[in-house]
């Protein structure tokens, strides 16, 4: 049975100098993800940072994530930052299994329409990062959704999971059949180089290397005007992770790394203007990082 969405979407925007940033939704994710994804942040350890509270987290400690794109001009480009889960794709975890969303229409509402998408960023090959690669064409074949934009990731990300081709389990290899290989095929994929430091790809437009929960995972910083933001990719998933940042994800490839990886970056935030937009956190989504105890908090951006 199709999973189709269950709540309202509205979409909200941030200006990042001249910038305009749209968070464009796919879905909310069910009540039972938190504790699957990060299964440290129990409701006690949520329930200890009020701040979280109502967006990040209910009252009884489970907490909110979403999937949702970024969306962009800048340069004359227009950039979309993650593709979500995707529409009508078979898949092992049933919330993400067969979706039946409106993200297209919002994403054209928004002022990108897929013909007109110059540039697609996958900050890492994850499932529920790549879906809206691509479309089901009439003949039940799946091709690029944005045919006119070159896809971009890390090299240091391709090569992983290039090599690891032969061994990935069957689930993985279909997300890669149905959302990857079609790109691939179609000549629509760059790959950046992204290991000695922060990388321009386009005007105001940069990926900083975040490795850890996956090897080549980037994070993309936006910069305009003297203003910049910077999006998660899942360097970051839930804003709990400022308050604890030694919480791990369970699908983190190395969890030491993706430790210091996130550690180094809300250090590097904490006190200044940068807006840090998360990929999967829900509404309020982005805010200012300053330090609080031993930790960090997000002060929710207007």
């Amino acid at each position: 049975m199709d999973r189709t969405e269950q709540t309202e979407q509205t979409e909200q925007t941030w200006t990042v100098g001249d910038i305009v940033v749209h968070r464009v939704d796919e879905i909310a994710l069910p009540p039972e993800t938190g504790a699957w994804l990060l299964p440290a942040a129990t409701p006690g350890v949520v329930t200890g940072q009020p701040w979280l509270r109502p967006g990040f987290a209910t009252p009884e400690g489970t907490l909110r994530l979403a999937s949702h794109s970024f969306a962009f001009e800048t340069g004359g480009l227009k950039v979309v930052v993650d593709t979500g889960i995707g529409n009508g794709k078979t898949r092992a975890n049933p919330a993400w299994d067969r979706l039946d969303t409106g993200y297209l229409q919002r994403l054209t509402a928004a002022g990108f329409a897929p013909e007109t998408v110059d540039l697609v960023v996958l900050t890492h090959l994850h499932t529920d990062h790549v879906g809206w690669n691509t479309r089901a064409a009439a003949d039940g074949t799946w091709i690029p959704t944005f045919p006119n934009a070159r896809y971009v990731t890390s090299r240091t990300e391709w090569d992983h999971w290039a090599g690891q081709a032969d061994t990935m389990d069957e689930n993985r290899r279909q997300m890669f059949r149905d959302s990857v290989d079609p790109i691939r095929d179609a000549g629509l994929v760059d790959l950046a180089d992204v290991q000695g430091g922060p990388t321009e790809i386009a005007p105001g437009l940069r990926l900083l290397p975040t490795p850890g929960h996956t090897p080549g995972q980037v994070a993309v910083e936006v910069h305009s005007a003297g203003r910049t933001a910077v999006i998660t990719g899942d360097c970051v998933h839930h804003p709990v992770q400022l308050a604890h940042p030694a919480i791990t994800s369970c699908v983190d490839n190395d969890p030491e790394q993706a430790v210091r990886t996130r550690r180094d970056l809300l250090a590097a935030l904490a006190g200044t203007d940068t807006l840090l937009l998360g990929t999967h956190f829900p509404p309020p989504t982005a805010g200012h990082v300053t330090a609080d105890g031993d930790g960090y908090r997000l002060v929710p951006a207007s």
